[in-house]
């Protein structure tokens, strides 16, 4: 399988010794599942793209400290490439910050939530199964770090999994695109790092409470494999 990862941000560099940069996170979260993949990288905020869609079996994109509401002109170049994917019918990933990219691309909404920071490990009810996704769980653990959400669908979506905190934290658009509010390719100590570092804009309880969140268990692996089953796929 061949698959582009779509860079939207980078690691800060005093990071990136410990915990690498997001394309290679991405890249063992799908390892772990999977071995024989051809991936490549492509900095979308430096107008870096595939030369050819048709040469790729699956699309993913990265999260970033950017909003998608930002007036950049890489935000706006990345969303006509989404919305280019989805008239071809191209499986895609979209994760965090690209989760949020495709709801703008499909003509949704998306807003800073007056809830805040979703930090830590969120929690999420699964409210359907497609045939795709082999799980026993009722819940849906997955690292966050966010302040914008997703307040309107456009049509062909499908909610997937959902907390209180964030509505439409799991998405499926029409057969060939899904989406996550959350990072399956952070590790703990990667979001535990970065939550510490956050203690000057983040309210101490807020800080806290995420904190004392990483106690539970992310359901990384199984979203790995949740992805392959999905791209492997054929669309109806």
């Amino acid at each position: 399988m061949r698959i582009a990862i779509l860079q939207c941000d980078s690691v800060l560099d005093k990071f990136q010794k410990d915990f690498g940069n997001y394309p290679q996170m991405i890249i063992d979260l799908l390892t772990s599942v999977e071995d024989k993949l051809e991936v490549e990288f492509f900095n979308v905020q430096k107008g870096k793209y595939p030369e050819y869609i048709d040469d790729w079996d699956l699309f993913i994109t990265t999260g970033s400290k950017a909003s998608v509401n930002d007036n950049e002109v890489w935000i706006k170049v990345l969303i006509a490439f989404i919305q280019q994917l989805d008239v071809a019918q191209k499986k895609l990933i979209g994760i965090c910050f690209g989760h949020q990219a495709i709801a703008i691309a499909r003509g949704g909404s998306v807003e800073k939530s007056d809830k805040g920071w979703g930090i830590g490990i969120s929690s999420n009810r699964i409210l359907t199964q497609p045939d795709w996704m082999n799980t026993q769980n009722s819940c849906l653990n997955i690292i966050v770090s966010h302040q914008d959400q997703i307040t309107l669908l456009p049509k062909g979506t499908k909610v997937i999994a959902e907390s209180d905190f964030c509505p439409y934290f799991m998405v499926q658009w029409d057969e060939h695109m899904l989406s996550v509010q959350g990072h399956p390719e952070w590790s703990k100590s990667y979001s535990e790092t970065l939550i510490n570092d956050r203690r000057s804009i983040i309210s101490g309880k807020r800080i806290e409470e995420a904190l004392a969140s990483l106690e539970k268990t992310p359901h990384n692996h199984e979203f790995a494999q949740w992805i392959m089953d999905f791209a492997k796929r054929s669309i109806l």
